[in-house]
């Protein structure tokens, strides 16, 4: 059996999961279901003696997410491709296609999502190495996971009747109705549309050829104009000319062979809280509950909680979704978790970043936190990881006084240079180059406190950044 190339997609935003998953922490990168979070969980399953190098094709913005939770469980972090923006399904997949085929034109692919979940791998595994035989021979291979009830929130994907390894696709359909989705479950030849693809390189490259050849032209030209940036391969903007369209439309509903292999194990997408609370374990009375924060439960039954510190009760209610973060609180009907996305379309139109930040701000050095804004004064909370080293900046606004709570940092300020221990602090005045960094072998945490005439993140000069980030990130 020849090795098969594995391609995450890591560009989601799931937004049917905000308050908890936003665009620049989306739902991937959380620790939803356990210690490791889903994009973790999905390189462990695709890692193993039927799986060759691993590769990733991320968001630009999240490069940094990506390496470090690659580093956490130790997975290399040599094959990163990031997209100057997203173009979905179909361009992703035809860079995957591009970059196997330079080394084998008939490289067997596989394309997978970070941020579903799956109980067991090795069943995984076996699905994939069933269909390494119809992809070997020319055909598009899709995994369909075998329904256990009329969901009307999955695609489907219809299959000739057949007891083999694989059955020859008829068509895919999008959201069905109930009645629909109830006549599927009792056909006995309609899976869940997982969104996973195994296929030769150059079939694929054959497909977009014949079905999609713009999308093959942008990713061509961005692919041989990609540039290094640190450990990433950085797609060039010539990527945003491909259309935005998904790999089922461009090609898998066109393919004259397309075939289906059951994915018999328990699977889910994570694409609402409610899905979120049917994959998860119950208490008695059919209750979740998740997040750090103290979760009181009376008289409530099949119901989900979520608090990331604040103390959350609910009483007398049944079937509501409530997350509890410290800048936004969601309230729902688990019934209606589905419509979250209008919440966050309605943010985003508003000009506000709910839908884009956390309150806790994730950096490659590590994180700040706002704790308090007023006039012309605010507050943060910033920890710095070991190693980690803030840019060489200046700020024409604000000046700073950091006070460090925790373990040690080295402080740059001009010219000079000075160590300072837990309970000792500094002042930063406008226009003063300054760094921050920690030597040490534990966390650092500092406060912040900030004043001036104008206090956001884009008030910031670089003039030198281990990270090559520009003056907005």
């Amino acid at each position: 059996m020849r090795k098969v190339l594995p391609f995450i997609l890591c560009g989601g935003a799931g937004t049917r999961l905000w308050p908890l998953s936003r665009e620049a922490y989306p739902k991937q990168f959380h620790r939803l279901t356990g210690p490791e979070t889903l994009f973790q969980q999905t390189c462990r399953r695709l890692s193993g003696p039927l799986f060759g190098d691993l590769f990733v094709l991320s968001n630009y913005r999240h490069r940094f997410l990506v390496a470090e939770q690659l580093e956490e469980i130790g997975a290399p972090a040599k094959n990163l491709v990031l997209e100057p923006v997203g173009r979905n399904t179909a361009p992703a997949a035809c860079i995957a296609a591009l970059i196997a085929s330079r080394a084998d034109a008939d490289a067997l692919v596989l394309l997978a999502p970070s941020d579903h979940m799956i109980t067991d791998p090795g069943a995984f595994a076996r699905a994939i190495e069933t269909g390494v035989a119809a992809a070997d021979g020319g055909a598009l291979v899709t995994f369909g996971v075998e329904p256990d009830c009329p969901h009307t929130g999955y695609g489907y994907i219809e299959t000739e009747p057949g007891e083999g390894a694989d059955r020859k696709v008829k068509r895919f359909v999008e959201k069905p109705s109930l009645k629909a989705a109830e006549e599927y479950l009792d056909a006995g030849t309609f899976y869940w549309n997982a969104g996973i693809f195994l296929f030769k390189a150059a079939t694929m490259l054959d497909l977009l050829k014949s079905h999609a050849p713009g999308i093959i032209e942008a990713c061509r030209k961005s692919l041989d104009a990609a540039t290094e940036d640190l450990t990433f391969r950085v797609l060039s903007d010539d990527y945003g000319e491909a259309p935005a369209i998904s790999l089922d439309y461009a090609v898998a509903e066109k393919a004259g062979n397309m075939r289906c292999v059951p994915l018999k194990t328990s699977w889910s997408d994570v694409g609402s809280w409610s899905a979120l609370w049917n994959f998860m374990a119950k208490d008695a009375a059919g209750n979740v509950v998740q997040g750090e924060g103290q979760v009181i439960l009376e008289n409530t039954r099949n119901s989900f909680a979520f608090s990331d510190h604040v103390c959350v009760a609910l009483v007398g209610v049944e079937n509501v979704v409530v997350v509890a973060m410290e800048d936004a609180v969601l309230v729902a009907s688990k019934d209606h978790a589905e419509s979250i996305k209008l919440v966050v379309d309605y943010l985003k139109g508003n000009g506000g970043d709910l839908a884009l930040q956390h309150n806790r701000v994730y950096r490659p050095w590590g994180w700040y936190q706002g704790l308090n804004r007023g006039e012309r004064y605010q507050v943060k909370c910033i920890m710095v990881k070991p190693g980690g080293k803030l840019s060489l900046q200046s700020h024409h606004h604000r000046s700073e006084h950091w006070v460090v709570v925790t373990g040690t940092v080295e402080v740059t300020r001009g010219e000079e240079m000075e160590m300072l221990s837990e309970n000792e602090s500094t002042y930063i005045p406008i226009g003063k180059k300054h760094r921050l960094a920690n030597p040490g072998k534990i966390p650092a945490f500092l406060i912040e406190v900030q004043s001036g005439a104008y206090l956001d993140e884009d008030d910031i000069v670089r003039f030198d950044d281990i990270y090559q980030r520009s003056s907005n990130e």
